[in-house]
């Protein structure tokens, strides 16, 4: 069936609350946007998401929409033969301008990348650092003996950390939209904390069996972790 709204673009309601509608986005952006470098990327539907959230993400834009389909729907009710899809493009076109009129006058490229940059970008990778440098030293005390109280409970207290650093770092992540620009560093910061969070119950199954298994692939996963904060330190080194 062909998409047919912007609701339906970001499979949504049309009673979707503001933060559902942020949530969809993001979720359909890491899934389709061409940076991911995964096999779901596709740049012609990125397109029609980022479309969909510029209108649906901004309450007066969204409004205006809502009024538009509102009487689409009353004309068609009525019998009017109406043209859904041009009437839609008219629409999404005049929203568009609308849109970008407005977000021209209020900052331009290089302030929302530098806001992204101050708000999110920067905090998170400092989130990253308090979980990945302890790491080695950790793991070294602990293999003194894991069966040492005192030991095992003072890695269980680093890995309890852990988990409300990522907590912390998911929900700065998800406070601010990612400007175009910085889908790169976005997408590795997005995977790294993944495979932390990954790495974090490999480890915690290791307190439980004490079973190397999990500290090895523990180590592993953030070890990729680490990889990948390097690689979104590199590409905002490589922003304009």
């Amino acid at each position: 069936m062909a998409i047919s709204t912007h609701y339906q673009t970001l499979d949504l309601q049309p009673t979707a609350s503001p933060a559902e509608i942020k949530q969809a986005y993001r979720r359909l952006a890491k899934r389709f946007h061409p940076d991911t470098k995964t096999e779901t990327a596709d740049p012609d539907r990125i397109s029609q998401i980022n479309a969909a959230y510029e209108i649906l993400g901004d309450p007066q834009n969204r409004q205006q929409y809502d009024q538009h389909l509102q009487l689409t729907e009353e004309l068609e009710a009525a019998g009017f033969s109406v043209d859904g899809a041009a009437a839609r493009r008219h629409r999404t076109e005049a929203a568009q301008a609308r849109y970008r009129k407005q977000r021209a006058a209020e900052q331009d490229a290089d302030n929302q990348l530098d806001l992204w940059l101050r708000r999110v970008y920067t905090p998170v990778n400092r989130m990253l650092n308090q979980i990945l440098r302890p790491l080695k030293s950790q793991i070294n005390a602990l293999s003194r003996d894991p069966f040492d109280d005192d030991l095992m409970h003072a890695f269980q207290v680093y890995l309890e950390e852990c988990k409300q650093w990522i907590d912390k770092g998911q929900k700065t992540f998800q406070a601010l939209p990612n400007p175009p620009s910085a889908a790169a560093v976005a997408a590795n910061l997005y995977h790294c904390l993944n495979q932390l969070s990954d790495g974090i119950v490999e480890l915690e199954y290791f307190t439980l069996n004490y079973n190397d298994y999990h500290i090895h692939t523990g180590r592993e996963l953030f070890r990729i972790a680490e990889r990948l904060r390097r690689d979104a330190i590199a590409a905002v080194r490589e922003l304009p």
